[in-house]
């Protein structure tokens, strides 16, 4: 099983907060990986993401494997060298501050296994566009309420007299207290 890799080293960040962000994506899919750095609000995940797409690229470009089938296999993230500076105190002192630094090592290799899939992918590539059938013509038959209007008329003027919808239409409405203004 053949694997790309990718180094990111002096990463101005400290490692702990970069290893926050490197133990979401660690054994992921690359796709969802990428996607998971995308949205992540974490300063650290940018360059992460930078870098995943790095082992890709080299895997894909060096090592000719297949984009869809590689995963994060390891991710690792050790600590770089430390600038130290000053900040004045009370009475004279001076303490240190650690600017930290990290390294940060990526590892992707293809899922085993999955020779099938790849041998799908190469196919889906060689496909040829799928034509699209027409649509298919609507209901030509007349709806329900139509009908039963329909038989109404024909009632009316067989019996000669009022069909069921004359009726509700010739009666009065409906009175609503609940609208008039009798409070005072």
């Amino acid at each position: 099983m053949e694997k790309a890799n990718a180094t990111l080293r002096f990463l101005r960040m400290s490692p702990r907060k970069v290893r926050l962000v490197v133990n979401i994506v660690r054994g992921m899919d690359l796709e969802k990986a990428l996607a998971q750095l995308s949205f992540n609000a974490k300063d650290a995940s940018e360059p992460v993401k930078k870098l995943i797409e790095s082992a890709a690229a080299n895997a894909v470009n060096n090592h000719g494997m297949s984009r869809n089938l590689l995963f994060v296999e390891t991710i690792t993230v050790d600590d770089g060298p430390t600038l130290k500076r000053f900040m004045p105190r009370a009475q004279g002192r001076a303490t240190t501050i650690r600017k930290r630094s990290s390294h940060v090592n990526v590892i992707l290799a293809e899922r085993v296994g999955d020779k099938e899939a790849k041998q799908v992918e190469e196919k889906e590539v060689k496909k040829p566009a799928i034509k699209k059938s027409p649509a298919k013509k609507a209901d030509t038959k007349q709806p329900v309420a139509k009908k039963v209007a329909e038989e109404e008329v024909v009632a009316k003027k067989e019996k000669g007299g009022e069909s069921l919808n004359d009726k509700v239409a010739s009666s009065p409405a409906p009175r609503n207290d609940n609208n008039e203004e009798n409070n005072t």
